[in-house]
């Protein structure tokens, strides 16, 4: 498929499967890279409705590094389990080092 085919959800998909195992980015720097800046929060309901999709929505988290999308995985610590698992450190929903493991993808793409 095209990417001019894609619609905004899909075109947040595509980006999110890029990013690297041990890393993580936010819906803001997602929204800055399709162009649409002021699209965070858009971006937001685009990753609350990848279940099914192979989206490592996990790796996508708010910009202070807040776990702020937990609540849409299956089980209470879902998500930090999973960000822990690829080597993230987590304490009190909010990611160490988020400078040291943030993807920003109009940088790295």
């Amino acid at each position: 498929m095209k990417p001019a085919a894609l619609n905004f959800f899909d075109k947040v998909y595509e980006v999110a499967k890029l990013i690297p195992y041990g890393r993580v980015t936010s819906y803001g720097a997602i929204a800055t890279y399709l162009g649409a800046a002021q699209s965070a929060r858009m971006v937001g309901y685009a990753i609350n409705g990848s279940t099914g999709k192979d989206v490592p929505a996990h790796r996508v988290v708010n910009r202070k590094g807040l776990l702020t999308g937990k609540h849409h995985f299956d089980g209470t610590n879902l998500m930090q389990q999973l960000l822990e698992n690829e080597g993230i450190e987590v304490i009190d929903n909010q990611i160490q080092d988020f400078e040291k493991v943030f993807w920003n993808p109009s940088k790295e793409l």
